[in-house]
């Protein structure tokens, strides 16, 4: 997110570069069903071991949420001045198989502090639900830091953060929360990095958490030059529906063509993906 200024204001600022620890704070006392952090070692398996099995696990949810079209519905709030963005938007595919976005619902924009960037909108979609893979565990240290009760599951908790930054690429740092039975990531809280600042551009970028797949939640501050800002942010991923070929047409007893149908009716998450329970939404 940028900052909103008068066109009148003086608009260069700099920040220097930083990036968090790797052992990201976590501000999650008051949720409800989350256990004491207990930084016991695994029993009958290595972090190693689980870290490979759930990033196989990763590649096949990302693989297959990738067949799936959904409902995003996105709302950002700056409470000390009442402002407010709200876009619901259906992720979808056309008749090429290719990803379409189709707005449903999107009132006047009243946010002031703050202007939504073209990353802000990426993340959004693809990023904030986050996955890691076993393609991008090489870019990733991983450390191993307990194990934790979240509602009814028990996980196995890693903090992660990028070996290096790329020019152009982003990445997630932060915790995550992994199932100890079906080795999926179910919950993440941290950041995208880097921060994009420099050349008169301050593009900041807040914390979050995630309940994987279908609900993220920001209440933090971003740091400008200029003053802070407090961002509520809800992101929600509903109505999941698997996209696929089924439809076949004939003439004469000979198929002339096929076409991607999306089969009605909500499905569930993608991958048979185990979620944590979501705090009350607002």
């Amino acid at each position: 997110m940028t900052i909103r200024m008068s066109i009148r204001r003086l608009t260069f600022v700099l920040l220097p570069f930083f990036l968090f620890t790797l052992a990201l704070p976590l501000a999650m006392a008051d949720e409800q069903g989350e256990g004491p952090l207990v930084k016991d070692q695994p029993k009958g398996i290595t972090p190693e071991e689980i870290i490979q099995r759930f990033a196989a696990k990763e590649k096949q949810f990302k693989e297959a949420r990738e067949q799936y079209t959904w409902r995003q519905d996105v709302l950002v709030e700056t409470p000390d001045d009442g402002g407010r963005y709200r876009m619901v938007t259906d992720i979808l595919f056309d008749d090429r198989g290719k990803r379409v976005e189709q707005v449903v619902f999107a009132p006047q924009n009243t946010l002031q502090q703050v202007t939504l960037t073209r990353e802000d909108l990426d993340d959004i979609e693809k990023r904030l639900p986050f996955v890691l893979t076993s393609d991008e565990i090489p870019e990733y240290d991983i450390l191993y830091v307990g194990q934790q009760q979240e509602d009814e599951l028990h996980t196995y908790v890693f903090d992660i953060a990028p070996k290096r930054i790329e020019k152009n690429k982003r990445y997630f740092q932060g915790r995550i929360w992994v199932d100890d039975r079906d080795f999926q990531i179910v919950k993440t809280h941290g950041k995208n990095v880097p921060d994009i600042v420099g050349h008169g551009n301050e593009n900041l970028f807040p914390a979050f958490t995630t309940w994987l797949p279908t609900y993220t939640k920001v209440d933090d501050f971003l740091h400008f030059k200029t003053g802070d800002v407090h961002i509520v942010q809800v992101v929600k991923y509903e109505n999941y529906k698997r996209f696929g070929s089924s439809i076949k047409i004939t003439y004469d007893g000979q198929e002339v063509s096929k076409g991607n149908e999306q089969q009605q009716g909500t499905q569930p998450p993608p991958s048979g993906t185990t979620t944590t329970n979501p705090p009350p939404q607002p």
